[in-house]
Parts: C-alpha cells; structure tokens; sequence
C-alpha cells in the first residue's frame, strides 16, 4: 500500500520496513458559586422527562437560547465591548454546541428576540409559546468586584411553564468558554439523562508541509476547536497524544533525532518527563485508567509486542510475546482488560487479553481488516478502524459482537471517545493530496461533522470532562 498513513498499523510496517448534567424561583444577584464548579443532576432518579425528549424524538425537541442578559454592561477583560456582548457570545457557544450535538433542534440569539436581567428569572411565557419553543434557555452575565465574572444558566419547560434545573458559576474572564460549555453540558445532560461532554479538550497533532517532509506538532484545543495552543515545536515529530485520567499530562510519542521515546507533558506547568526511549520502533503510548502505567508497542527484531511501563518510568514489562504485529493497546474502563490489534492470524484484526498478558483472544471475525481499538469510557463499545476497500470507523460490544460501521468516507481512522461514551472523533485523509482534518460521528452514524482546526490535524485525543 502506498497511501498515507493507512493506519497505526500500516505505520508499524513503514518503520520496520526503514529503521528509523425544579427549584423556587431565585434572584440570579444572589447566585455566587465557587470557580467552575458544577454539580450534575442525575436525570435517572425522577425518571423521563417527558415523552418528547427521548430517543427517536430528540430532534423534534425545539430549544430557544436567547442571548444572556446582565445586570449591568460594564467592561471586563473577556469582552472588550462589555457584559451585554458578551453574554451573546456565551449564548451562541450554548447554541452552537447543542446544534453540533445533533440532538436537538435549537434556535439561536441572532433569531431571537433579547430577554431582560429580570425575564431571566420570570420568563416572558407568551413570547416563547408563540414561537412554537419547547425548552427555553434562559442565563446571565454579571461581573463582579474582584474582576471575575458570574454566569448563571437555567433550563425551563415553556409548556409547563416550570423551572426544570439551574448552576452557575464564578470564572476568571479568560475562562468565560468553559462557563458557556458548563451551561451546554448543564441542559444536555438533563433533557438527555447522558453524561456531560462539551467541557472537556481534545489533544492532537497538527500537521503542516508537504506530504513527504510532514511537520507534526502537538497542540490541543476546546472541544469545540476555541483556544488552540501548539505544545511542542516541530523539531522533533510527535504522534499518538492521550490525556491521563486526571486530565493533568498528555502522554506523546516523540522522535527525535530519529530515536523514539514516550514524554509525559504536564499541562499545568508546561514540563515534559522522558518515560521510556529506545533505538527500536515505539508506537501508541496508552495510559492505564489509574494513571499507574502506560502502555505502548515495540518491535525488535522483526517482531512487535506490547509493553507496560510505570508512569515514572523504570522496567517495561513484556504482555504479549506471538509472533507477528502486536499494536495499539487501549485497556478497558475497570483496568482489567485490554483490546489491540494484532496480525498473528495472518490479519489485521482486534483481540482482548487480561491487563496481565493472559487470555489473549480474538473477537473481529467479520471479513476485511481491523485496527485502531479503542474502549468506550462507559466499557459497552469498542471502536475501531474497519478495513474493507475503505478505511472506515465502526464499533462492537467487547465480545466482538453488534458491529456497526458509522462512517463512509475513503479513509477514516484512529478513533477516540468523548468522556460521555456517546460520541466518537477521528481523523479523516482526504484522496490525492492527503490533507488531514478532525471528524465526530455520534453512535447512530447519521450526525457527523468536522471539527476545524487552523492546519491540518490527526490522532485526536478527547479527555475527560474538566474537573
């Protein structure tokens, strides 16, 4: 095969080949939470709420999101123009956000009309069922004393004319983003009883130049593509990020001076720690879900298995030892399991073995190849790289049945979930010039859209929801 970058393991070939989430009513003055904190009603535990809003229905829901209003429009360093801009920007992230989701059917400020500071509490009813809006989204801005910022968010039901759930939050000005994607995940989590997703941040590599002398870089951004940051320079290629469970490092593969090693970056202090380096081939560093070790792939001698080293570095421990090519460990939820691709049945194909190497089996038996797998953070899914003709992503249940194939393109691969197990990105190669960019397909395979980024982008890694 000659194309680019056919998939991580087409890429273990190459270098074998060359060594190298209802209250009283209560005044938004009064709601003064600490600094990004939200607590996520379980929408289980009082059961549906109501008939419309699930399942097959979900896009029949009509959702107004007016732009947040404010007390008063001062100037605050998130908003040059003032409160009252920004609050319209907060409010078309939360529209945006819903929109992209594929859910629902949300209405945006620019087409809605602009409710008062006191209507966020009292909403103008009328004005919302003459608009045919089901669930109203209703928020506010207000900066206070000490320079940061108050942005409350409440979700009602227009028919019933109820107050379904309420959080706010006090941010610093240069964090009013992640106020906006606390309020989206605040009513997607209780008009669809899913987890929360939207404010997370999503790692990959960036990629620049021509096709046969690739600049690839490391940046990561929001998870909808708003403050994108470069990590590393480019001197050096850098492949396979993944955020720990803590959400605090991104572990990375780098090859510099032609050698391989593993760093961990940590994300607060901007420092990177060597794991592991080798003169071999290296491949796909992994974290276990207690943030303990990493996994990773290593070939010597013709020969590639998979490796657990402590995150502090120090022995790596050998878990398989078939011959052949085994790549791309990704461990189940719980830590006790662990899926990666291996061709010792004279394929490409996915296999499950216990964290400790033992039990190894195989559970893609579905014609064509398979690659790339990677564990749903709920534990229900695998996802992977489908092979056949096209690349394209699909998924199974952990005993390899109930395969799906959600996407349809020439070449789809390197899938990662969303922290809430529902949502799927990857990255897509277009034909002939081989330019890369970021996808998303939720699990019906019918909401799939493109995530932009300011060059070319590939191996995408979504974390976890910010603590």
């Amino acid at each position: 095969m000659n194309m680019r970058n056919l998939s991580v393991f087409a890429g273990v070939m190459m270098l074998l080949a060359f060594p190298a989430q209802a209250q009283d009513q209560l005044d938004p003055s009064l709601l003064d939470l600490p600094a990004v904190e939200a607590e996520f009603e379980d929408p289980e535990s009082e059961g549906p709420l109501r008939g419309s809003v699930f399942a097959d229905s979900w896009q029949d829901l009509g959702i107004a999101i007016p732009a947040f209003a404010t007390n008063a429009d001062v100037p605050t360093p998130a908003n040059a123009q003032g409160t009252r801009a920004l609050g319209l920007e907060i409010s078309r992230i939360v529209h945006n956000n819903l929109r992209n989701n594929g859910l629902f059917r949300p209405v945006g400020p620019d087409a809605l009309p602009r409710p008062d500071y006191p209507q966020i509490t009292d909403p103008a009813w009328p004005v919302w069922q003459g608009r045919s809006a089901e669930m109203l989204v209703h928020g506010y801005v207000r900066a206070r004393d000490d320079g940061r910022l108050t942005v409350g968010c409440y979700l009602y039901d227009v028919a019933l004319r109820n107050e379904l759930v309420r959080e706010g939050w006090v941010v610093r000005p240069d964090e009013w983003r992640r106020a906006a994607h606390k309020c989206s995940d605040l009513v997607y989590s209780r008009l669809s009883g899913e987890s929360p997703f939207f404010d997370s941040r999503i790692a990959y590599i960036a990629e620049t130049g021509p096709k046969d002398a690739r600049i690839k870089r490391l940046a990561i951004m929001d998870s909808d593509g708003a403050n994108h940051r470069f990590i590393t320079s480019g001197r050096s290629t850098a492949l396979t990020p993944r955020y720990s469970p803590d959400y605090s490092q991104i572990a990375y593969l780098s090859y510099e001076d032609g050698n391989p090693r593993i760093y961990i970056y940590d994300i607060e202090t901007r420092r990177q720690t060597l794991v592991t380096e080798s003169t071999n081939p290296t491949f796909a560093p992994r974290w276990s879900p207690d943030g303990r070790f990493i996994l990773y792939s290593m070939a010597i001698g013709g020969n590639t298995d998979i490796y657990r080293v402590p995150v502090a570095g120090g022995r790596s421990i050998r878990l398989t030892d078939t011959p052949g090519i085994d790549v791309g460990g990704s461990f189940s939820p719980d830590g006790s399991k662990i899926v990666f691709e291996s061709d010792r049945s004279g394929s490409q194909q996915i296999y499950v073995m216990d964290a400790d190497g033992q039990n190894q089996r195989r559970i893609s038996f579905f014609g064509g190849r398979a690659g790339t797998p990677e564990w749903s953070p709920r534990g229900d899914q695998i996802a992977f790289t489908r092979i056949a003709g096209d690349f394209n992503i699909a998924v199974m249940t952990p005993q390899g049945r109930n395969m799906r194939v959600l996407t349809k393109a020439w070449h789809d691969e390197a899938p990662t979930w969303a922290p809430n197990g529902r949502i799927i990105q990857f990255f897509r190669t277009a034909r002939g010039g081989g330019e890369t960019s970021i996808w998303q397909v939720d699990l019906t395979g019918e909401n799939e859209r493109r995530l932009r980024t300011p060059v070319g982008a590939s191996d995408p890694a979504w974390g976890p929801v910010l603590p």
